[in-house]
C-alpha cells in the first residue's frame, strides 16, 4: 500500500542503509509536524535519513537523528536540524506499534520521505535487525539475481 502512495507523490529521500541493516516486517505511513522553513528546506532536498530512528514516548511517536539542513534564507526562523520531529499517526496504530516494539524486540526505522499532495509523509518500517550472515546471504542472492539478468539479456540478443 505504501508503494502506491509513493508513486503518486514525489520521493524526497530514502534510507537505503535501513534495507541493508534490517528485515522490514511491515510499513506504515505517518505525517510529520514541521515548521515552514523546514518544509522549504525539504523541497530543496536538504534531508538526510541515515542513522535515524523512531521512538514512542508518552503515547506519541518521534523521529530522532533525522537531519533537515537549515533553510538558506530562513535566518531567525530556522530550527535545530536534529530536533526530534513528531510523527502524526492514529492512536491505535501507535499503541499497536508500542506493544510490538516493547514485547517482541522490533525497531521503528524511517524508510523514506515523500510528498503526498502538499503534505510531507514518512514511511516508517517495523524492523528486525539482521545478523552478519543474513547480510551476506542477501548480498549473495542479489549478486546471483544480477548475474542471471545479465546472462538472459545477453542471450536474448544472440538469438535474433
Amino acid at each position: 500500500m505504501a508503494q502506491k502512495k509513493k508513486a503518486d507523490g514525489k520521493l524526497i529521500a530514502q534510507n537505503r542503509a535501513a534495507r541493508h541493516e534490517y528485515f522490514i516486517e511491515d510499513t506504515y505511513e505517518a505525517g510529520i509536524a514541521l515548521f515552514g522553513t523546514e518544509v522549504k528546506s525539504i523541497r530543496a532536498g536538504a534531508v538526510n535519513l541515515k542513522d535515524s530512528y523512531c521512538r514512542i514516548e508518552r503515547g506519541e511517536i518521534f523521529a530522532f537523528g533525522f537531519h533537515i539542513s537549515p533553510y538558506e534564507k530562513g535566518n531567525i526562523f530556522n530550527r535545530d536540524p536534529l530536533r526530534p520531529k513528531k510523527l502524526l499517526m492514529h492512536r491505535r496504530e501507535i499503541e499497536k506499534l508500542h506493544t510490538k516494539v516493547t514485547q517482541q524486540g522490533y525497531t521503528l526505522v524511517p524508510l523514506s520521505l515523500y510528498f503526498s499532495g502538499s503534505n510531507v509523509k514518512m514511511e516508517v518500517g517495523l524492523c528486525r535487525g539482521k545478523k552478519l550472515h543474513d547480510k551476506r546471504d542477501a548480498e549473495a542472492e542479489a549478486s546471483a539475481k544480477r548475474e542471471m539478468e545479465r546472462y538472459t539479456r545477453g542471450r536474448g540478443r544472440d538469438e535474433y
